[in-house]
């Protein structure tokens, strides 16, 4: 039986304004690792972490296939729960064993961004500067 902290993990919530983000970074990031080769990351949406068992599912995710690694995630949220969603990521870098260096938060609502880095903790200064890319998400909504 899966629990309600389990279904939460899975990201069943998702309204047009939600989803629309997370189309708008995979059509971007799509583009430059699929069509121009600029990052080296493949970013996928809405997959688990670990195919071999349940795991959390990110909203998206970039992949390192080379490392088998998740190296940053990102979840699209409101303000509301914002800090839900930082929760799941520190827990994610801190306790899981997916190679993920960063994570980040993208509050739609306020057009916020937030970070969480491994080893750093939260990082309040250029918070949608993704150090794995060397690219501003910010730039790509």
């Amino acid at each position: 039986m899966i629990t309600p902290e389990e279904v939460k993990s899975m990201g069943i919530n998702a309204p047009v304004e939600h989803q629309r983000v997370i189309a708008k970074l995979m059509t971007r990031l799509g583009t430059m690792y699929y069509d121009l080769n600029t990052i080296s990351l493949e970013p996928l949406p809405e997959t688990m972490l670990d195919e071999t068992k349940t795991s959390p599912v990110p909203d998206l995710m970039l992949c390192d296939h080379t490392n088998d690694t998740v190296p940053v995630i990102i979840e699209i949220t409101r303000t509301r729960t914002v800090n839900a969603d930082m929760k799941k990521l520190r827990d994610l870098i801190t306790e899981g064993d997916y190679g993920i260096v960063e994570g980040f938060v993208y509050d739609y609502k306020k057009n916020e961004w937030h970070k969480y880095k491994k080893g750093i903790g939260a990082v309040s200064e250029r918070p949608s500067f993704c150090d794995t890319l060397n690219l501003d998400l910010a730039t790509l909504l």
